[in-house]
């Protein structure tokens, strides 16, 4: 995806930027209302991500300026005003979408790829999940390849649910950081190599066939092989 994030907030947009470069997709980055509508205007994006509380303009005002200027792009707006009221306005000016900080990551791109329409990243809850041989029972957590049980650890355990809940999608490093151990930031170690590394060494190590393969510079990816 082409994305145009207007976002004043640094952290706020280091991180998102971050996790959606991770997968792949191309951001470009406004820290104003008015960067946005020049950048909104005058490129082509296949989705537009407008912070609430902009300086100099709103950016409910900033999505009705573009609806009436005859852009069509899907819009997200992303603010910390979680009123009903306050999400009526937003969409009523032209908004396609609202979320309400703080959000999770994997919430935020799921809503990105529906507006981009494509399929979001999870979009079933199963209580069995299933890849090749591979199978964890969610209401026991026990966790089987070609018949034989795996002693996973608690967030090797998550890993792999959360893997799985996404076969064949690409799982950046900045969702399982997110989801796993609950940052919002990168704390700048190897936590999700080494954990993942582990994990490897108990589902695919043992087994012919490898599940869990690595995308170099961005994540990994589970599924057969």
């Amino acid at each position: 995806m082409n994305i145009l994030l207007v976002e004043d907030n640094q952290e706020i947009a280091a991180f998102v930027s971050r996790g959606l470069s991770e997968a792949g997709d191309v951001v470009s980055v406004a820290t104003s209302a008015r960067q946005g509508l020049i950048e909104a205007a005058a490129n082509a994006f296949d989705v537009i991500v407008f912070d609430r509380l902009l300086p100099g303009m709103d950016g409910v005002d900033a999505v009705r300026v573009l609806r009436q200027s005859g852009v069509v792009t899907p819009i997200l707006i992303l603010t910390a005003l979680d009123g009903i009221d306050d999400r009526v306005t937003g969409l009523e000016a032209g908004a396609d979408d609202y979320l309400t900080k703080p959000f999770a990551f994997a919430e935020l791109y799921a809503r990105l790829r529906a507006l981009a329409r494509r399929q979001p990243v999870i979009d079933t809850d199963p209580t069995r999940l299933e890849v090749g041989d591979l199978v964890l029972e969610r209401p026991t957590q026990i966790v089987t390849r070609a018949g034989v049980r795996l002693d996973l650890l608690p967030r090797e355990y998550k890993i792999l649910e959360y893997l799985m809940m996404n076969e064949g999608q690409l799982v950046t490093r900045t969702m399982l950081l997110e989801k796993i151990w609950g940052y919002r930031f990168d704390p700048k170690t190897s936590l999700v190599q080494t954990h993942v590394s582990r994990l490897r060494a108990k589902v695919d190590k043992p087994f012919n066939g490898e599940l869990i393969r690595t995308v170099r510079g961005a994540g990994y990816v589970i599924g057969e092989p």
